[in-house]
């Protein structure tokens, strides 16, 4: 995959979706667009196509591997693994505004822009939940293994994250420099962004 080139699967930067940099912007949340190349039980492939602004709310891959490929453009990517894998939710709370929140470490808080190499999200490691926006019109390829499947409980779960500093809990307390050291935050399971325009 760090090989792969856009013209692997029949696209140029020369695009006037790529090249439409300075496009106005449009009213209300950008639409992204994806079309699946392939699909079997063991693995998908899925294009996004990212307009300028555009954002792949904060998401999780469930019991996946991802290798993700950005081949056009630039975006900034946002991601987080739990703080401790086998630790539940905290319920002590459930039924305050706070919901159910994890304790999660962040991974990555950067922009890439193509060419790059392409990143791997493991099922526990390497930044399973994820946010994605578009600096520039984009198109990345992600190869999910296996693809989402409800029946096999591997559903797309959306999250906010809530900075560490803003929510005190009474256990797991973490303090001082082990807390800025891991770049700790809540996240908060929500349901699918209504102004999500997936197409």
């Amino acid at each position: 995959a760090d090989r792969m080139r856009p013209e692997d699967v029949g696209l140029s930067s020369d695009m006037p979706f790529f090249r439409n940099r300075d496009a106005p912007a449009t009213e209300g949340t950008p639409a992204i667009t994806h079309t699946t190349i392939y699909k079997s039980e063991k693995f998908s492939m899925v294009l996004f196509f990212l307009p300028t602004n555009a954002v792949i709310p904060l998401h999780n891959h469930p019991g996946m591997t991802v290798f993700n490929k950005l081949l056009i453009g630039s975006m900034h990517a946002k991601s987080y693994d739990w703080a401790d894998p086998d630790d539940p939710p905290n319920e002590s709370d459930a039924s305050s505004a706070d919901g159910q929140l994890r304790l999660a470490q962040l991974v990555v808080d950067d922009v890439f822009t193509a060419p790059c190499d392409t990143s791997v999200l493991f099922p526990t490691a390497g930044g399973n939940m994820h946010r994605f926006r578009a600096v520039a019109p984009s198109a990345f390829l992600d190869i999910l293994g296996p693809p989402y499947s409800i029946e096999e409980d591997r559903d797309c779960t959306y999250y906010t994250d809530i900075p560490y500093s803003e929510h005190h809990m009474t256990s797991n307390e973490l303090i001082g420099n082990e807390q800025e050291g891991r770049r700790l935050a809540w996240l908060k399971e929500v349901e699918m962004p209504r102004d999500l325009k997936m197409c």
